[in-house]
């Protein structure tokens, strides 16, 4: 019998309600794809995470970004404007996933080169629901680019 190497999918979840926190985490943990989930709850974690600057210098980088658009410090708008305008980053793909239905957060998301744009249920089954129709079409359907 032979090993076959099981590829991980790393996800940068950036998020900081940690209510949706926890239910992305239950969401992924049975997911059917190997993943390893990676928080941080604002803005400039997310960039020095992706940038691997400070505490992140050993971050992976991740193969898909969950941004929320209503973040401290550095918005979700201006994090997808830097990730989509940064030659080494915008070829990560990024999900909003975000409680916001405003057409205007929507045109400028996808202005700026967003993969997708969810909006968040309020309720906990449609939560997770939503969060596992993201792993299957993300990390199962999907081909993500080499690292």
């Amino acid at each position: 019998m032979t090993d076959v190497l099981v590829k991980v999918i790393d996800i940068l979840l950036v998020e900081d309600n940690p209510g949706d926190v926890r239910l992305a985490k239950e969401a992924l943990k049975d997911s059917k794809v190997k993943n390893q989930l990676f928080v941080v709850d604002d803005g400039v974690e997310a960039m020095a995470f992706l940038r691997r600057e400070g505490k992140y210098a050993d971050a992976p980088h991740p193969d898909l970004v969950l941004l929320d658009l209503n973040l401290p410090r550095k918005s979700g708008r201006e994090v997808l404007a830097e990730i989509k305008n940064d030659e080494k980053l915008k070829h990560i793909p990024v999900v909003i996933l975000t409680v916001s239905r405003a057409e205007e957060d929507i045109m400028k998301c996808y202005t700026n080169y967003a993969n997708c744009y969810i909006t968040k249920p309020l309720d906990f089954t449609q939560f997770m629901e939503v969060t596992r129709s993201i792993e299957d079409f993300w990390l199962t359907i999907v081909k993500l680019p080499p690292k």
